[in-house]
């Protein structure tokens, strides 16, 4: 079973605690994955992914990496420190019908000097990956090789992140005596999911992956997930059978839409924030922890006696939204 190399940028493994005093309050056990301390500039589980991408894009002597996002893209802010860390250009399609003022994300993309071409709404959500191409042809006629990595970083390739991660939760489990029956993960672009999935289906794991969707819904992502993980599976030369019914998504968190919050999803991140330490971010974290919490409520998760949560990161997401918070 072949398994592609990668650069090592993150700081891994990284740790795993108890959330104590939501866990007393549910009566479950709760754990928390710090997928956030991955790093403080590349911080957040895009990093994992980065890692095999842009190996890749080295093999292939690339010299800009092309990548797209939302506004506050966490994997675009990651791509362009990446890229400013091994001395390549970056260069970021992003979501905004306007060039706003940089904070967050953005801030720290233009501090790095990644290069940005804006995309309003409706050419994002239509003309994307006709953008991306575009951009790199015009590298080529300079000729300046460049790579595209999807988003999120959320394809073959990129999927192995993930992958990776199971492996240190099995081995964090083996040293500790303890086993993560429920690993639960935000979707976003499907690629932190699927790697944990794949790796869970090839090793007979028999972990319950559960994932909440924070755009779209879960058939796209379920159909999306399985692309990932053939396309995954084509690189490994390997073949495990497996059905869409096996890729359990909750969806009804999306709240307002993707990168859109409401009230209650603000004031539930003020909640574990004074509770228990974490901050959560508004568009991923937020919303699939919130998710979980109402779920456990629910008695969704009854049979699991120990509930992992994945901390994605998105913690600079989170500044440009202070003045939607009740203070």
């Amino acid at each position: 079973m072949k398994i592609p190399e990668k650069l090592n940028l993150a700081f891994l493994p990284t740790p795993i605690c108890k959330i104590e005093n939501l866990s007393k309050k549910l009566n479950q056990n709760i754990f928390i994955k710090r997928d956030d301390l991955t790093g403080v500039e590349v911080s957040g589980n895009k990093i994992r992914k980065l890692e095999y991408s842009v190996f890749q894009a080295i093999k292939e002597n690339a010299e800009v990496l092309i990548t797209c996002g939302g506004i506050q893209s966490n994997h675009a802010r990651a791509t362009a420190m990446v890229a400013a860390k091994l001395g390549l250009k970056s260069h970021l399609v992003l979501r905004s019908n306007s060039v706003p003022a940089p904070k967050g994300n953005h801030l720290l993309d233009m501090l790095v000097d990644a290069k940005i071409t804006y995309l309003n709404e409706n050419e994002f959500q239509n003309n994307l990956e006709y953008e991306m191409k575009k951009i790199k042809k015009e590298y080529e006629k300079s000729g300046i090789n460049s790579y595209i990595i999807p988003l999120g970083a959320s394809n073959g390739i990129g999927n192995f992140g993930y992958y990776n991660c199971m492996d240190e939760i099995i081995e964090y489990e083996k040293i500790n005596n303890i086993i993560f029956d429920t690993i639960v993960c935000t979707v976003g672009s499907g690629g932190t999911y699927s790697g944990l999935f794949l790796n869970n289906l090839i090793n007979n794991h028999n972990r319950k992956i559960i994932g909440f969707n924070v755009s779209d819904n879960s058939d796209y992502f379920k159909m999306k997930i399985e692309e990932i993980i053939h396309e995954s599976m084509n690189l490994m030369d390997v073949k495990k059978e497996f059905s869409k019914k096996d890729i359990e998504i909750i969806d009804g968190y999306v709240g307002r839409g993707y990168a859109l919050n409401t009230s209650s999803e603000l004031e539930f991140i003020k909640k574990i924030a004074k509770s228990e330490g974490i901050i959560l971010d508004p568009v991923y974290t937020g919303k699939c922890f919130k998710g979980m919490y109402e779920e456990i409520k629910k008695d969704r998760f009854k049979d699991s006696k120990n509930i992992l949560f994945i901390h994605t990161g998105g913690l600079f997401g989170l500044f440009p939204k202070a003045d939607e918070f009740n203070f």
